[in-house]
């Protein structure tokens, strides 16, 4: 499996759409004091994550970019079901202190280094709503739309010259 140009593109439209939506979710919470709980900021940093890892697929040379097609649908399938996690699961208890979104974070540092970003500051069962909807709904629905982007791109082939 080979790259195109138009795979760079859609690789980096990957990594644009993971930095906005960390961007919006920042402005939501600074703008409109939607605080996040531990499995939003998990799911932040998951969108980071994707933003890294697709861009260096865009970036480094054609051989390693069906690898980083693929590390970018695992990313987005992790997001997937942090959110449909936090829905389903975390959402319905009373707290999620130390909940495994807290202890990922907690271990990686993320939340000493940048609290700015990646503390969490509310509890799950707040369920913050953006436009009538619950804030997981809206990180659920992108990594969704991400993960089929990067499937897609994985099962399309480059026409033969």
């Amino acid at each position: 499996m080979r790259t195109s140009p138009n795979q760079r593109l859609a690789l980096v439209a990957v990594a644009l759409l993971s930095v906005g939506a960390v961007g919006a979710a920042l402005y939501t919470q600074y703008a409109w004091d939607m605080q996040p709980c531990p499995w939003c900021v998990l799911q932040r940093a998951i969108f980071c994550l994707l933003a890294i890892v697709a861009l260096l697929g865009a970036l480094l040379p054609r051989a390693l970019q069906p690898l980083f097609l693929l590390l970018s649908f695992v990313t987005a399938g992790l997001g997937l079901a942090a959110a449909t996690w936090q829905h389903f699961v975390a959402a319905q208890e009373a707290s999620c202190a130390l909940s495994l979104a807290d202890r990922i974070v907690g271990s990686l540092g993320l939340d000493e280094r940048w609290p700015e970003v990646f503390m969490a500051t509310a509890a799950c069962a707040d369920k913050p709503r953006l436009f009538s909807l619950p804030y997981e709904y809206w990180s659920g629905a992108l990594f969704a739309l991400l993960l089929l982007a990067t499937l897609l791109l994985m099962l399309r082939r480059r026409p033969r010259r």
